[in-house]
């Protein structure tokens, strides 16, 4: 299982919530508050039509206009992104990956620079799978250790606050592990008064 690191991200839109109005072959309109917003996702058939959704989003504008791209989960926006900064792939081209790809896959292949599983997405050539290897790896994942670290600092402290086991163990799943450990305990103690 590989933990995404996560980057601050200068966009106009984070996700959008909203009822599943229309459900096309490379897009979905979701419902908002009686707009209807056009995004293009991986597999659109993995929406259900009329369902309320929570969708992960992109928002591109370039000369040929303005667009949204939609992820599922926060960790395929993530990787997502930092797929869009390799060069000569843009978002028309990652998003399909997230179609037969997970997150984990398409880590793994990075980190143990399988050209051959990469390549077996729409429009990824040699050149390309190799140049994601090259921009992406061992950028991606904190390693477990990392993450155990700084987890068990965070317990430490609030074990020294008074917290008891089972208070810690309830919001250690809602903790963002890319925070510093000081935002982390903030975060912890804000969980904590819920």
């Amino acid at each position: 299982m590989y933990a995404i690191i996560t980057t601050g991200c200068d966009n106009m839109y984070n996700y959008i919530k909203g009822t599943i109005s229309e459900i096309n072959t490379n897009y979905i309109v979701i419902d908002n508050n009686g707009i209807g917003y056009q995004i293009y996702v991986a597999n659109p058939y993995s929406f259900e039509e009329g369902k309320e959704d929570k969708v992960y989003v992109y928002h591109q504008v370039s000369e040929n206009g303005e667009f949204l791209y939609g992820l599922h989960t926060k960790d395929e926006k993530e990787l997502f992104l930092k797929l869009i900064n390799v060069k000569g792939l843009g978002p028309k081209m990652a998003l399909p990956m997230f179609a037969t790809g997970s997150v984990n896959g398409i880590v793994d292949a990075i980190e143990r620079e399988n050209v051959l599983y990469l390549k077996k997405f729409p429009k990824i050539g040699d050149k390309v799978a190799r140049q994601i290897i090259l921009d992406l790896k061992g950028k991606l994942t904190k390693s477990e250790d990392e993450t155990n670290n700084s987890l068990s600092e965070l317990v430490e402290v609030l074990t020294s606050l008074g917290y008891k086991q089972p208070e810690i163990k309830r919001v250690l799943p809602n903790i963002d592990q890319s925070l510093t450990v000081e935002n982390q305990i903030k975060q912890a103690l804000k969980l904590m008064l819920k």
